[in-house]
């Protein structure tokens, strides 16, 4: 389960929306975001076959976003996730998750993403490439984004995506358990 999450922060750099859903100018949504663990969250979902499957979310994570205005292209995102804060509700899977099976907090503390191009698709929406780092392996991820809003100083954004854990030797209980990883994350961030 790698956290692809990263390239999502990078996503709100697309097309800028404010709360009525009308186009903002680059040049209104220009600058740089701190993401705030407050109002932001990184969730998670695997499939298992037969139905079921384990959802889970991190709970800590830090992040920037810088917004071009000039060219939207030139915006960068970076994510650090801490895999030490995976919650799943259930402990023994929480234990097992931070054990050297899958993501080995005791010598991989953190997973990064940096964006390496953000391309917009829509007025509100971006696809955000970059590189996710996990267990020592990185491998290039693309997420999607849409802008929830901007207002204040203040943005918000969705960002979703699938990585596969074998990508980051993280594959343990493949077939029954999907490779796949699906992403749903939040951010919230202030402009400073």
């Amino acid at each position: 389960m790698s956290l692809r999450v990263l390239g999502v922060a990078a996503l709100v750099a697309f097309g800028l929306v404010d709360s009525t859903a009308s186009a903002v100018a680059l040049s209104d949504a220009a600058g740089r975001y701190a993401i705030s663990n407050n109002g932001s969250s990184i969730r998670f979902a695997i499939g298992k076959i037969g139905g079921g499957g384990l959802n889970g979310a991190f709970g800590q994570f830090k992040g920037t976003i810088r917004i071009d205005g000039g060219d939207i292209g030139r915006s960068r995102v970076d994510l650090t996730i801490f895999p030490d804060s995976v919650g799943t509700g259930q402990g023994r899977i929480d234990a097992f998750l931070k054990s050297d099976a899958v993501f080995d907090v005791a010598n991989s503390r953190q997973i990064t993403f940096r964006s390496t191009s953000v391309q917009r698709t829509g007025d509100n929406s971006a696809v955000i490439t970059g590189q996710l780092t996990a267990r020592g392996h990185t491998n290039t991820e693309k997420f999607t984004a849409e802008l929830q809003g901007l207002k204040g100083g203040q943005i918000r954004f969705r960002v979703s995506g699938q990585v596969f854990r074998s990508r980051y030797q993280m594959d343990v209980g493949t077939p029954i358990y999907s490779n796949i990883v699906a992403f749903d994350m939040e951010f919230s961030g202030r402009r400073g």
